[in-house]
């Protein structure tokens, strides 16, 4: 299934395009403050597996206004890079990839 490009953004990592988006409206667990922020990333121009990748922080629109840091393109580009590395393979269709950076600590948020 293909992100939605409203909302999305382009980024371009070793030459190759990618489309990557957050959820506008926390889940209900996020806006809780249960689960951490996630967000997608697939081939710009051929979609085939996404990318999703569950992050260390809360989600900037959850309930209870717990501070949150945003996620950078730079982070975004790096996630890439070592999901490539991992087995990620963009270009075939599949399951989505998940790689959890959430036990990550403070240093994927500075």
């Amino acid at each position: 299934m293909a992100l939605a490009k409203k909302g999305s953004r382009l980024i371009t990592v070793d030459g190759a395009t990618y489309r990557w988006r957050l959820r506008g409206r926390p889940t209900y667990a996020q806006g809780l403050v249960h689960s951490p922020l996630a967000y997608a990333v697939e081939r710009a121009n051929d979609p085939g597996t996404t990318l999703v990748v569950t992050t260390d922080r809360p989600h900037p629109s959850n309930w209870f206004g717990t501070p949150s840091a945003p996620v950078l393109p730079s982070q975004v580009a790096d996630t890439i890079r070592t999901a490539l590395i991992e087995g990620w393979t963009p270009e075939s269709p599949g399951s989505p990839f998940h790689p959890d950076r959430s036990d990550l600590g403070a240093a994927a948020t500075e």
